[in-house]
């Protein structure tokens, strides 16, 4: 991502005024989608500034908990807050970074990225609906592969997860018998499984259980080296998540009409397009008893915005475009203010 020359004064800016006013660490919570590339940018982002960033990877859920009791400083959830919502709990968020959602397995002989599946077929293994991994309809799809006539055991999460929204509205939009009886959001009844806390959790049963299947942001998937799947999209081709699949997915988010930075970027149509594509949302107070804090918080993203593209990119997420990172910082001036009533950032 090419950086404008005024994006690049302002990160200058920011490291000289970083480290001197400000001596506490930053304070956040939730997501486990973002938690990867966060950790990433927190480590740069002290060793540039001394500033840290203490970050609960905890689940979308804990993070709107802990932000809305403000004992952390940001909450971030992959499930977006509507207008009305944000309003009703004096939060505005915005977008920090788009990622993908990847069905894995752990099933001997089965190569990464060579099971086929589709949202109808992932539907019905989630519903308890398809227990065998010689199923039919799983065959159909991958005709050639020697598949074991072995339970599939199901592998969810347990906590309160930005992720499972995003997995559940893609299903919901596939299925209408998973919408009808399961649904979308952070928490649902799942009809099989075990549940796992945390992206790590899920991915830590997998790789544990023969015959499992589950969901996890890209991420974890590439830093575990678990055997993903392909995914039929919304145009009828079969393709596999990674920067290109999602950034193809993500290219259809329109930023600029969204009100309150609302988007859902599943099952997007495009010949390339992945269709479990997230975004993880940052949620702040509008008004700040702290604002030296909340002004921290800010310098923090508005660093990795300049900064963490190719952090982001090497972990299979892809940053936010800089037209975008101009509406968000014009949402920071305009959005978040001191008790006082002046703008933090």
């Amino acid at each position: 991502m090419k950086l404008s020359f005024t994006r690049s004064l302002i990160a200058a800016a920011i490291l000289s005024m970083s480290g001197t006013a400000f001596a506490a660490d930053i304070t956040g919570a939730g997501s486990t989608f973002i938690y990867p590339i966060l950790s990433k940018w927190a480590d740069a982002y002290k060793t540039k500034t001394g500033v840290g960033v203490n970050y609960q990877s905890i689940g979308s859920g804990g993070g709107i908990k802990q932000v809305k009791a403000k004992t952390v400083d940001f909450g971030a959830s992959d499930k977006p807050l509507n207008a009305q919502e944000q309003a009703e709990s004096g939060l505005t968020q915005f977008p920090a970074i788009m990622g993908g959602i990847v069905p894995v397995v752990n099933l001997d002989g089965v190569a990464n990225n060579q099971m086929k599946l589709n949202g109808e077929v992932l539907a019905e293994i989630f519903m308890g609906k398809i227990t065998k991994w010689n199923d039919p309809k799983i065959v159909a799809l991958n005709k050639g592969m020697k598949l074991p006539a072995s339970d599939i055991t199901v592998v969810h999460r347990a906590d309160g997860s930005g992720t499972t929204f995003n997995f559940t509205n893609y299903l919901s939009k596939i299925n209408n018998e998973w919408k009808e009886k399961v649904g979308s959001d952070t928490s649902v009844a799942w009809p099989v499984g075990t549940g796992g806390k945390g992206n790590e959790g899920v991915s830590n049963f997998v790789k544990q259980i023969k015959g499992s299947i589950g969901y996890v942001e890209t991420a974890y998937a590439k830093q575990n080296n678990m055997i993903q799947t392909q995914l039929q999209n919304k145009d009828g081709l079969f393709v596999v998540a990674n920067a290109e699949t999602v950034k193809a997915a993500a290219a259809n988010a329109d930023w600029e009409k969204a009100p309150g930075f609302y988007e859902i970027l599943t099952n997007e149509p495009g010949k390339n397009s992945w269709p479990i594509t997230a975004t993880t949302f940052v949620l702040m107070h509008k008004q700040q008893a702290t604002p030296e804090r909340a002004a921290e918080a800010l310098k923090f993203f508005q660093w990795s915005f300049v900064n963490g593209d190719k952090m982001a990119l090497g972990l299979d997420y892809i940053p936010m475009p800089d037209n975008v990172v101009k509406k968000i910082e014009a949402a920071w001036k305009a959005n978040i203010k001191g008790m006082d009533g002046k703008a933090v950032y």
